[in-house]
């Protein structure tokens, strides 16, 4: 078991680093590729007329004038030591861990981004949370009444939460919950530690809109699965060994249609964990989606590089967490 963690873990290492050198290379080669030259780069970090004074300074700040490969391990050494940028006399430092510094505003990266990561974080715990016993619940129920009014009925809804996307039912829910009736008001994140009850009041309609979509897919995946295992050889040898239902269900079915339903939820984790962008703009949270958008409006290159960078994070991370779960729902990963 502990050398299939430290795989894992190596491998995970690796996956990110190799994450790390593409999209160094999307912002900084491919440009060069296509003809852009040193000082067309750089006037992308410094806004519109820059003058030749700072186009020189961040082209000496950025290594524009060495190999993409110098720049790149300068780029995963400053995430570590950080760096400094030098304007004249003036300097200014890029503290541990620095993932770029935006000479257009200014700032750091790693800051601005860090005090993000709550909202979304928030956000995408909450809902995941609700769409993942409300989907597996209902798939189960579902798997275990086939065709009955229920199973009908949920899958119809289901069908439905597939259908509409998220700035659809956001917007409705927003627009009925905010506006029409008031129940909640002006919608606004409030930290955890300081309201834990308007910290959920102001995220539950962001967690709905999630939910309502997500826990539509889980639910059929869920339902497929447990139709497919609940006929399995050793479920009617459970059966007959006289187990009760419930331990039937739960111990030999749901566990073993556990393992795609943990692969997806990883990975849907993972991208929401970097940023709900949809979500966010619909509810106007200032999560690490919104600041990529924004970002991404004001051509801002390092700060669309930081969050890049933050969002293949926390995808390889949950994708590293479902990988150790593996092996504590299906013992068939712990033998092999």
């Amino acid at each position: 078991m502990l050398a299939y963690i430290i795989r894992r873990t190596l491998a995970a290492l690796v996956l990110l680093l190799v994450v790390s050198a593409v999209t160094f290379g999307i912002f900084f080669l491919l440009p060069h590729l296509a003809g852009e030259t040193t000082d067309q780069l750089a006037a992308q970090y410094i806004g519109k007329n820059p003058s030749p004074e700072a186009l020189a300074a961040v082209k000496k700040n950025l290594g524009f004038d060495q190999p993409v490969y110098v720049q790149f391990a300068r780029f995963i050494k400053q995430i570590f030591v950080g760096a400094q940028y030098k304007y004249g006399p003036d300097a200014t430092t890029c503290h541990v861990p620095c993932f770029g510094y935006s000479f257009k505003n200014h700032v750091e990266v790693w800051p601005e981004i860090r005090t993000r990561i709550p909202v979304t974080f928030s956000l995408a715990i909450g809902a995941a949370v609700i769409w993942l016993v409300a989907g597996v619940a209902t798939g189960v129920v579902s798997a275990l009444r086939p065709k009955s009014f229920f199973d009908r009925f949920s899958m119809g809804i289901a069908l439905a939460g597939v259908s509409l996307p998220i700035f659809f039912t956001g917007a409705v829910l927003h627009y009925l919950f905010s506006y029409k009736w008031t129940v909640i008001g002006n919608l606004h994140y409030v930290n955890f530690t300081d309201d834990p009850v308007g910290w959920a009041v102001n995220l539950i309609l962001p967690w709905i809109s999630l939910a309502f979509l997500y826990s539509a897919l889980y639910a059929r995946l869920t339902r497929a699965g447990m139709l497919e295992t609940m006929s399995e050889d050793y479920i009617r040898t459970a059966r007959a060994k006289g187990l009760a239902e419930g331990k039937v269900v739960v111990r030999h079915g749901l566990r073993a249609a556990l393992t795609p339903i943990l692969t997806i939820f990883g990975m849907d984790l993972g991208l929401l964990l970097g940023g709900a962008v949809i979500t966010e703009q619909v509810f106007s949270l200032q999560g690490i989606g919104f600041f990529a958008v924004s970002a991404i409006s004001d051509n801002d290159l390092p700060k669309i590089l930081g969050v890049t960078m933050i969002a293949a994070f926390f995808i390889v991370l949950c994708n590293l967490l479902v990988d150790l779960l593996y092996a504590v729902i299906d013992p068939r990963v712990r033998l092999s």
